[in-house]
């Protein structure tokens, strides 16, 4: 087996092992079949922590881009929606589909546009 691929292999195992730590971690915020209406305050806690790994504390970038308002005004809302739900492929930005409705992903993609989570 090539190094690449060991490397590959690695980072997969490591990606994988991150994603159900923070499937457990997010659940308790996930929205339950049947309810549409988001729960603002746990949405922006979700946002600030979990969202906040990656993308800084302060949502003004880290390992992922920046999520400020001036950022945001390349993407429209469906496009952000889109993002947050099915993740990015071939980057480390995981889709939360599993653990969101696109209910929730609406408000956080607005609240990111308006600037309310920073």
């Amino acid at each position: 087996m090539s190094p690449m691929t060991q490397r590959s292999q690695k980072r997969w195992r490591w990606w994988r092992e991150a994603l159900s730590a923070i499937a457990f971690a997010v659940a308790p915020y996930s929205t339950v079949a049947g309810d549409t209406v988001p729960d603002p305050v746990k949405l922006a806690n979700l946002v600030r922590q979990d969202c906040g790994s990656c993308h800084g504390l302060t949502l003004k970038g880290g390992l992922g881009k920046p999520l400020t308002a001036d950022r945001m005004t390349q993407w429209d809302r469906s496009q952000i929606v889109h993002i947050i739900l099915d993740g990015v492929p071939g980057t480390p930005m995981p889709p939360w589909r599993p653990l969101l409705s696109e209910a929730d992903a609406r408000w956080i993609a607005d609240s990111l546009k308006k600037g309310m989570l920073q």
